[in-house]
């Protein structure tokens, strides 16, 4: 009785193991949860990236704060919270997309659908909102090139998690 019972719990442990792997035992909708996260927790970090070392003094003088503005404010994590919620609706949403095209989920495709969505939504949206308030184009390029980064890198990330 105890070899059954350890070999059964040996098999379930494999078991449960490639359902993770392959994300079976975390989905909802059809959507690979594990995916979502990790597109959103990577997209998260490549905006701290983005805006914190490569850019950050870039788009400070984009929009207009002086350094000493900066430095004297004391730092919300409220703007943190809302980005990540708002990454985990939009890897959410992308993976949506993903699954009701119905196209085979690859990086490539991943890569390919980002893409599309950034030019027809994104840059648009982001290009018309900064002329009307008169913003300057440095600022539509950093933030631009921003999500532009983000919905590739979550576009590699969903299609590698595949279906």
């Amino acid at each position: 009785m105890a070899d059954r019972g350890s070999g059964d719990g040996a098999q379930a442990v494999c078991y449960l193991q490639a359902l993770i792997f392959r994300g079976a035992a975390m989905t909802f909708a059809g959507m690979n949860l594990i995916a979502i996260v990790s597109a959103a927790v990577a997209a998260f970090m490549f905006g701290w990236l983005w805006y914190g070392l490569l850019f950050g003094e870039a788009w400070r003088r984009a929009i207009g704060w002086k350094r000493t503005e900066v430095q004297s404010q004391s730092p919300s994590p409220m703007p943190f919270i809302i980005s990540f919620i708002s990454l985990l609706v939009m890897a959410c949403v992308f993976s949506g997309v993903l699954r009701h095209t119905k196209i085979e989920l690859t990086v490539a495709n991943g890569l390919i659908t980002g893409a599309f969505l950034w030019l027809g939504f994104v840059i648009t949206t982001i290009g018309t909102n900064n002329r009307f308030r008169d913003a300057k184009t440095a600022l539509t390029v950093i933030d631009g090139g921003h999500w532009l980064g983000v919905l590739l890198l979550q576009g590699a990330i969903l299609g590698a998690f595949g279906p």
